[in-house]
């Protein structure tokens, strides 16, 4: 398999997720939309469908859409190191343009959100409240593209990703396991979809289960740069424990399944 096979299956498949999977955050937050407020296991189920279509899409690089899982699998030794750069270039450039692509769909929701007085009033109020200087810098719709913690505890919230990223990614290492030696073939997307839903729903709560450092990281490039009027903060301050989090994860979930299944 050539760089660019690698490169253009992992952008069109990342950027897939990333439209569904920012598309249902979006669909719950904006106030406009017809599922606003559906609540956190709409966001969790549609997460689940986004890893499923875009690994479906992106089979010919074999859909990791994700840098942990592709350190995880360069450490059981399924991929090459070398093959690294291009796969997370891939990975991020996906996750920017699926984030434009759901600014894009819900154009005039995110118009009609940040206009609203009562959204506008709400963020005006937190600022007058708090020093700036001091204030985590999150804006009314940052969650629409990025993650963020309910509790805002540096080892806490890392650890979170940590182990949530664990239980991801030893999940697809171990799919190749069985007995006839031929693994579960394409039916892992459907069994990774389902794991991510549960994650979602027990392990979600804290952090918003970032697991993907560019599902985090490449939104929050395109949230910081997107003109959206009354938009806020990208919370750059946090911006580095979704990508650290999911990698040590990725990392320690590779060593474990050498340790236990090699």
């Amino acid at each position: 398999m050539s760089s660019s096979d690698i490169f253009i299956s992992e952008t069109i498949g990342t950027a897939v997720l990333i439209l569904l999977g920012g598309g249902v955050c979006a669909a719950v937050t904006l106030k406009r939309s017809k599922a606003f407020e559906a609540g956190w296991v709409a966001i969790a189920f549609g997460w689940g469908f986004a890893v499923l279509t875009g690994a479906y899409i992106a089979t010919k690089s074999g859909a990791h859409l994700n840098p942990a899982v592709t350190v995880g699998l360069a450490i059981k030794g399924g991929t090459p190191w070398g093959d690294l750069p291009v796969y997370f270039a891939g990975q991020l450039l996906g996750a920017m343009i699926g984030a434009v692509l759901v600014w894009l769909a819900y154009y005039g929701h995110f118009k009609a959100h940040l206009s609203d007085p009562e959204i506008v009033g709400e963020q005006s109020g937190q600022e007058g409240m708090v020093d700036r200087a001091a204030a985590p810098k999150a804006g009314p719709v940052l969650g629409v593209f990025s993650t963020g913690p309910e509790i805002r505890n540096v080892v806490q919230n890392l650890t979170t990703e940590v182990i949530a990223t664990i239980v991801l990614v030893l999940a697809i290492l171990t799919q190749g396991l069985s007995d006839d030696g031929k693994g579960v073939g394409v039916i892992g997307a459907l069994l990774t979809a389902f794991v991510v839903v549960g994650i979602g729903l027990s392990l979600g709560g804290p952090t918003g289960y970032a697991i993907n450092p560019v599902r985090d990281l490449g939104p929050r490039i395109v949230h910081s740069l997107l003109p959206l009027p009354n938009k806020g903060g990208s919370d750059w301050g946090y911006a580095w424990i979704p990508v650290a989090g999911p990698l040590i994860g990725g990392a320690i979930a590779g060593g474990i399944y050498n340790l236990a299944f090699a």
